[in-house]
């Protein structure tokens, strides 16, 4: 009984923990092109453009992410790295992919120093993140002026908001399954147009979570194929086995 309920519990936290994120809406799904290196390269520009000043990917290099994902050096030189070390030069091709803003700003900025990214794929998931990139709202009564649906009280500001440009949440009561009511976003209503239409913007997103799943186990693709060939392998090798088998005691029956 004490077993079944520690496996009850185990299966439980993760919905629990989903649930207290907030209101899901949007809650659409996608699915990562790992062969699309295209796009993890518009994600990565979309990282460090838009993520790197203030969050950082510590456990990632420029120039790793660079042979992975087909950007050269110099490409990455040119496009992908504004930051600067402490001489003021900027940061080298080998370094890691670290934000320049100090804790002690971060904290006085937004009350706590944002996060690393580099595992926020595994830790949150692709659908979590694509939907919580899409549901910044307009509320003034948040530090930052805006919230979102996915996750209430956010401290983070909208930082892609030229793109997606800004939209107010539409909100009405319903019953909470224990008598009472609580509010819940039922969608979104444009304010402000970005320099994206809607569509464009969702790929835009896509783009970065697929850069950002690939941030969070490099060698994802390589172990899956590297598996799928083990298990093809193990599959021919148990035939033969079996054969073998047939053959040694095929004089003893």
């Amino acid at each position: 009984m004490k077993k079944s309920l520690i496996l009850l519990a185990g299966l439980l936290i993760p919905v629990m923990s989903w649930a207290s994120g907030g209101t899901i809406f949007p809650d659409d799904d996608i699915s990562i092109d790992w062969d699309d290196k295209q796009s993890m390269q518009r994600g990565a520009a979309l990282f460090t453009n838009y993520c790197l000043s203030c969050h950082s990917a510590g456990y990632s290099r420029y120039n790793r992410v660079g042979a992975d994902l087909g950007i050269s050096d110099e490409l990455m030189k040119q496009n992908l790295i504004f930051t600067t070390d402490k001489y003021g030069e900027q940061t080298k091709v080998g370094s890691l992919m670290k934000t320049t803003m100090t804790v002690e700003y971060a904290e006085a900025a937004f009350g706590t120093a944002p996060p690393d990214l580099s595992l926020v794929a595994r830790s949150r998931g692709t659908h979590w993140l694509y939907n919580y990139l899409r549901s910044f709202y307009i509320d003034e009564s948040r530090p930052m002026g805006v919230n979102n649906g996915v996750f209430p009280a956010v401290g983070m500001p909208h930082v892609m908001a030229d793109m997606e440009g800004l939209k107010k949440a539409k909100k009405e009561m319903q019953d909470d399954g224990h008598g009472g009511q609580h509010e819940v976003i039922v969608g979104f209503e444009q304010v402000s147009e970005g320099s994206m239409s809607t569509e464009e913007y969702d790929q835009a997103v896509k783009d970065l979570v697929a850069f950002l799943d690939y941030l969070a186990e490099p060698y994802k693709q390589t172990r899956q194929n590297v598996g799928t060939g083990v298990l093809i392998f193990l599959f021919f090798f148990l035939i033969l086995t079996y054969l073998l088998k047939k053959e040694f005691w095929k004089d003893i029956h």
